[in-house]
């Protein structure tokens, strides 16, 4: 199946009539190695949408948890969106190595929640959908290290490793409904290995049809 260029405009009005999945949120997770453009691709989004909220798990994050989050995650923003009420989050500060004040999350229609391990096993049942950035890893880590600079090399030789034994134990792109990539005027996207999961699961189990596309 190949790529097709769809407009953010356009994706996000699909991403709008998307059952809610955590409380009155439509939960959408961006996943894909570090360095592949989530980070990019869900601030276009969040604009596409009016101004979504964005989760950055860079946030819940910490140099002690790279990937050890879970519980943060569901106790700070998870339970409380599923009440319909607002989450409070610690912020990890990377060049403090300490975290601060707690930032408020609204429970909107639509939350983008970004992030290596945004489509992690414990995470992908409040989500409406999720979205793999289809760069191979080289290429990410590549850009990542590029980005950040000589400072940031020792970060990037222990993050590398991490990453890899994450997505060896808990893989995100296997669920994913929709592969994205950047082209030069915005973004492809072709439909996901997630989305045949989804519709043999529900003939298994006699669920109705997957959210329409």
């Amino acid at each position: 199946m190949s790529y097709l260029r769809v407009p953010l405009d356009q994706y996000a009005g699909r991403v709008r009539r998307l059952p809610a999945s955590c409380g009155p949120v439509r939960l959408v997770g961006i996943d894909g190695h570090a360095g592949s453009g989530k980070s990019t691709f869900a601030a276009r989004l969040a604009a596409a949408l009016g101004g979504a909220p964005v989760l950055r798990l860079d946030d819940i994050a910490s140099h002690d948890a790279l990937f050890a989050w879970t519980d943060r995650l569901r106790e700070q923003v998870l339970t409380p969106l599923s009440r319909g009420d607002a989450a409070h989050y610690e912020t990890y500060d990377w060049h403090a190595r300490r975290f601060g004040a707690a930032r408020p999350l609204p429970p909107a229609d639509v939350v983008l929640v970004e992030g290596v391990g945004a489509g992690r096993r414990a995470l992908r049942p409040y989500l409406a959908r999720l979205l793999w950035m289809d760069v191979p890893p080289g290429t990410s880590w590549a850009r990542g290290r590029a980005r950040d600079g000589a400072a940031q090399e020792e970060f990037w030789d222990g993050w590398i490793p991490a990453e890899r034994k994450h997505f060896a134990r808990d893989p995100s792109r296997p669920f994913a409904e929709e592969l994205v990539r950047e082209c030069p005027q915005g973004y492809e996207m072709r439909e996901g290995p997630g989305v045949t999961a989804q519709a043999r699961r529900s003939v298994t189990h006699g669920e109705g049809p997957p959210a329409v596309r």
